[in-house]
């Protein structure tokens, strides 16, 4: 029997790794204090090793959507790659019992890469340092993709951390057009200006062919049109592809939808955590979509989300969002 999804994500499946760490502990063993680093598989194993009171969820930025969109009561789907190993079976049943289908099992091959992992130390002072190693994640491609669960989606959402990949690529195009091609929806968060960086004509062709929505920050949209002016950047965009979203970290939130053009104001919240922000806002947002929420309302569902999660420690929400919706009036 098939299922009918609400939405799908597409990204990569990383197992998220906290323990404890002082600044004397993080010195030892060679981490910068504060940062995200990537990691090769011997240091990931050393740095895994060295974690006395792990505590492990499963991540990745798509994969934190998804769960924040499954406590509103959406039928969800993760399509990940990770390696069946112990961390990779944690990841699909974890996935799994939290409400979100993971219809790609476990990858049993000897020669890939172990199962993609960020090893995050909180200091005492809250502060978190983050040692991703990619992994079997990062090795996604249109191999992965089954197109029997795309094409009975409504809303697809991809990851640009893996467009990183040339398989990566044509695995998003593969992806798309079986979503659309059924009647579905497809978008993308830019994930990262770095990433916008390597690949911007790529991601502007994907955008303009294969888009039907665009998430990003004002740093991504910027890196994406090499202007100064967010302005000069939406209208590049808006030629292009019809529904876009600007977040702007504290900042009220643009957003536009071929001729309407709306700004959600943002109420200031000193971040416990901001991990996940980002996340949560694209939970709001799709949901608002899915739901048939007017632009602005979506917007305020994102931004109410966002807030959500910033109060704790952690990229998912602590309450159910559909619990947060009813108390906001947005419900």
């Amino acid at each position: 029997m098939t299922t009918n999804y609400d939405v799908v994500g597409i990204g990569n499946a990383i197992v998220d790794v906290i323990s404890h760490g002082d600044d004397s502990f993080l010195e030892n063993m060679g981490i910068t204090k504060g940062i995200m680093q990537l990691v090769e598989r011997e240091r990931a194993e050393v740095l895994y090793a060295a974690m006395g009171d792990r505590v492990q969820t499963p991540g990745g930025s798509v994969a934190n959507t998804l769960a924040g969109i499954g406590t509103l009561g959406l039928n969800t789907a993760f399509v990940g790659r990770v390696k069946d190993d112990a961390l990779g079976r944690f990841y699909a049943e974890k996935m799994e019992l939290e409400g979100t289908v993971f219809p790609n099992g476990p990858v049993d091959d000897a020669g890939q890469p172990p199962t993609s992992r960020s090893m995050i130390f909180v200091s005492p002072d809250g502060e978190r340092s983050m040692n991703t190693y990619l992994g079997c994640g990062a090795e996604f491609s249109e191999d992965d993709v089954d197109v029997s669960v795309l094409e009975n989606t409504r809303y697809l959402f991809l990851e640009g951390y893996l467009y990183d990949k040339d398989k990566g690529k044509r695995a998003f195009t593969a992806a798309a057009n079986a979503c659309r091609h059924a009647g579905g929806k497809a978008g993308i968060t830019l994930s990262d200006p770095f990433c916008v960086d390597r690949h911007r004509d790529s991601f502007r062709a994907l955008i303009e062919n294969d888009m039907d929505f665009v998430i990003g920050n004002e740093e991504e949209w910027l890196s994406l049109y090499q202007t100064e002016s967010l302005e000069v950047a939406m209208g590049e965009a808006a030629m292009i592809c019809p529904t876009l979203v600007c977040t702007r970290s504290g900042k009220s939130v643009l957003l536009r939808h071929e001729d309407e053009q709306v700004e959600v104001p943002v109420t200031p919240v000193v971040p416990v955590d901001a991990t996940g922000a980002g996340d949560q806002f694209a939970a709001g947002f799709l949901y608002g979509m899915a739901t048939g929420a007017s632009l602005e309302t979506s917007g305020l569902m994102g931004v109410t989300a966002a807030a959500e999660v910033i109060r704790h420690i952690g990229p998912r929400p602590k309450r159910p969002l559909r619990d947060i919706f009813h108390d906001a009036g947005l419900l």
